[in-house]
């Protein structure tokens, strides 16, 4: 007979963005996945959120994750161009920066698996600045060593925000279900997706124990979302 397993560890960067916010709110919901929040200030969470939430700076959380010994490491960090106030060094202090900085951290303290949410379009070649620092910092993060890496690239996530209003993207995705079906060929990979789906796809990657490292369009992670939803009635994989 085999022994119960209690819900996997999975820390999660990012908790107060979009995705991170669903990445709770699904966890939460079931027995699979217990997640361990790092975060600089503290914030707000989800109705129903059962998790642990530690509050430090960036370059305490190699501690926090030496501590809490996570299966996998979820990387929601991120911000926007204008945010950014349209300056590049700031822009890449976070989505690259940061981003790498945490990895390395996970990786040193043994985390063998990392998902991190980055975009369609990302190129580390590109003429965009947003999608080129997403392609450089994806580079990056290939050459740290985890076992397993998981790339995900969403196009316009859909979702309601918490206190950040995003006028041009609030159109977009009010638009998206005239402008996605017009988005066809190498354009598709920027159709609308849920966050909420993302944020399954995520979950159940981050499950996963083969090595490898693995790029993620919208159908697949609908596809790794649609295992997630089963995961509890299968066997953990060997």
């Amino acid at each position: 007979m085999s022994e119960a397993r209690g819900p996997v560890r999975i820390a999660l960067v990012g908790a107060t963005g979009l995705v991170g916010r669903h990445v709770i709110e699904v966890a939460s919901a079931g027995e699979e996945a217990r997640i361990v929040g790092i975060a600089r200030r503290e914030a707000p969470l989800p109705p129903g959120a059962r998790m642990e939430m530690f509050v430090a700076q960036p370059a305490k959380w190699g501690e926090v994750l030496e501590a809490v010994r996570p299966r996998a490491l979820i990387c929601a960090l991120g911000t926007t161009w204008k945010k950014a106030g349209r300056d590049e060094a700031a822009f890449r202090s976070v989505d690259h920066d940061l981003v790498l900085a945490t990895a390395e951290a996970a990786k040193r303290a043994g985390v063998p698996n990392m998902v991190m949410i980055s975009a369609a379009g990302a190129d580390a070649r590109g003429k965009s600045v947003y999608f080129r620092v997403k392609g450089e910092t994806e580079d990056a993060l290939s050459r740290i060593g985890f076992k397993r890496l998981d790339i995900l690239r969403p196009g316009l996530l859909r979702g309601e925000r918490s206190n950040d209003r995003r006028i041009g993207e609030r159109i977009g995705i009010l638009a998206a279900p005239l402008i996605d079906p017009l988005l066809s060929g190498s354009w598709e990979r920027f159709r609308s997706i849920e966050a909420g789906l993302v944020a399954e796809a995520a979950l159940g990657l981050a499950m996963r124990r083969a090595g490898g490292r693995f790029t993620h369009d919208n159908d697949a992670m609908r596809r790794a979302a649609r295992e997630w939803r089963r995961i509890g009635d299968m066997e953990p994989a060997a």
